[in-house]
């Protein structure tokens, strides 16, 4: 046997033990995992859903998003509730925690919703144990093993028990870098035209606010930022920031850095270097934005660090390319899709360089949603031994560059994983395949859980009173 070359170490081979036999195997436990391990177990499928941290809420919780979007649309004018399902059980059980936010204007054209972290990550276990899924937690995928007629049969993760395979009938990647699909030699993609990726933020919250001297200072900061920046007293990594107040009014969030590498591209969340150099430069802009907090911004003079997210907020990896690949103008467009498994009302909110840009649907001519098609969550056909047993939901599912910036908030995530657990359970039972799987059978299982999926005659939520 040759030896391994320098830059490299060869291990030797090894029998990895097999943790358990699952009928569907999720993985990444945000939005999208959450509701696609839910609604798979509700559907009659053995759950199994991996999550490399200690809690859930992918995104949400883990990088301190603490804030809903894509769950409103603008429709012709008015702001409305157009994703339901299994969020809406989340939804509850977090109110009941006394840790959810009304709804909040976004650039006066659509609503958000805040919540406290520690509420949804409780709502979340709560609601997963109760749908009877089974949970591995601190376990880090690194591989899968596909079997010889190109089947993922097990997905291969560390643990602090070792090394050890999940097998599975089906699978979810809801990973938000689709590794999944990577390690199993389906096409995915990375960025633009160009390879440009959105760039990430580490978010942050501050205590001892004071309220209501502060006052609607997300109005104002804009402004107060440039201002600083003109007289040369303060620097900003991007234009703007995304400030408002969590449950307690004392306590707000902070949306405003903006992570890059040397060469001023964007901070890559699937490299190891990038990704850690990101970290460090996130700590460093978030302690020179305090210094600006507390010295420009009324209400915010004896403001301290209450908490810093536990990794950036990803924005943009690896993306599926599936049957259907989402477009800009199928955004923008409102479109509509025979296979239809539920709405994305948020517009393209694009970080780009130093600043964000923001596209909306035609307002109030449009109904301000596009539908989202089954087969954006399924792997072509024809490509890598067509894996047969896969399906990728969440900000990795078949999108461009562009589309992606709108359909990756959690709105459209939670739509999705709903969409994709349903799927696996289904195909399970009726015996046939992922893609053979009748999509008006998909569709009336979808709205029996309560899912609206953009027909014209249903029912819309009331408007959202501001």
């Amino acid at each position: 046997m040759g030896r391994a070359a320098s830059n490299a170490v060869r291990e030797p081979a090894r029998d990895t033990p097999v943790y358990g036999e699952f009928d569907v195997v999720v993985l990444g436990g945000g939005p999208a995992g959450i509701a696609a391990a839910c609604s798979a177990s509700r559907n009659g499928a053995r759950v199994l859903l991996v999550e490399r941290y200690g809690f859930l809420g992918g995104m949400g919780t883990a990088a301190g998003v603490t804030n809903f979007c894509g769950l409103h649309a603008n429709v012709h004018g008015e702001i409305r509730r157009v994703v339901h399902g299994v969020v809406d059980d989340l939804l509850d059980r977090m109110r009941e925690l006394d840790g959810l936010n009304e709804p909040h204007l976004v650039l006066g054209k659509t609503c958000a919703q805040a919540y406290d972290v520690a509420a949804f990550e409780c709502a979340a276990d709560g609601l997963l144990v109760a749908a009877g899924v089974q949970l591995l937690f601190h376990a880090l995928a690194v591989a899968v093993h596909r079997s010889p007629t190109g089947a993922i049969e097990a997905l291969l993760v560390e643990t602090k028990s070792g090394r050890c395979a999940v097998r599975g009938r089906v699978f979810v990647d809801a990973s938000g870098d689709a590794d999944l699909a990577y390690w199993a030699g389906v096409p995915t993609e990375k960025g633009d035209d160009a390879g440009s990726l959105l760039y990430p933020t580490l978010m942050f919250r501050v205590g001892n606010v004071d309220a209501e001297r502060a006052g609607q200072a997300w109005a104002t900061i804009a402004s107060r930022m440039e201002a600083a920046e003109a007289e040369g007293a303060f620097r900003f990594p991007r234009r703007g920031a995304i400030l408002r107040p969590q449950k307690r009014p004392y306590e707000w969030r902070v949306n405003v850095t903006q992570l890059s590498n040397p060469d001023g591209s964007a901070t890559d969340g699937t490299d190891a270097r990038s990704l850690s150099a990101g970290e460090l430069e996130g700590r460093r802009q978030i302690v020179d934005y305090l210094r600006f907090l507390r010295a420009r911004v009324p209400g915010f003079e004896d403001a301290y660090l209450l908490a810093i997210a536990a990794q950036l907020g990803i924005r943009e990896t690896r993306r599926l390319v599936g049957e259907v690949v989402l477009t800009r103008e199928d955004v923008l467009g409102c479109a509509d899709f025979d296979d239809r498994i539920g709405v994305n009302g948020w517009p393209l909110e694009q970080h780009v360089a130093r600043d964000v840009r923001w596209t909306w649907p035609p307002i109030p001519q449009s109904r301000g949603y596009n539908q989202l098609p089954y087969r954006m969550l399924l792997p072509r056909a024809g490509t890598a031994g067509d894996v047969d047993n896969l399906l990728v939901a969440g900000r990795c599912a078949s999108m461009t560059h562009d589309a992606q910036s709108a359909a990756r908030v959690s709105g459209a995530c939670f739509v999705m994983g709903q969409a994709a657990g349903t799927a696996a359970a289904s195909a399970l039972r009726e015996g046939c395949s992922l893609r053979d799987l009748p999509v008006a059978l998909l569709q009336d299982r979808l709205r029996e859980q309560g899912a609206f999926l953009g027909d014209a005659d249903a029912c819309i939520e009331e408007s959202v009173r501001q």
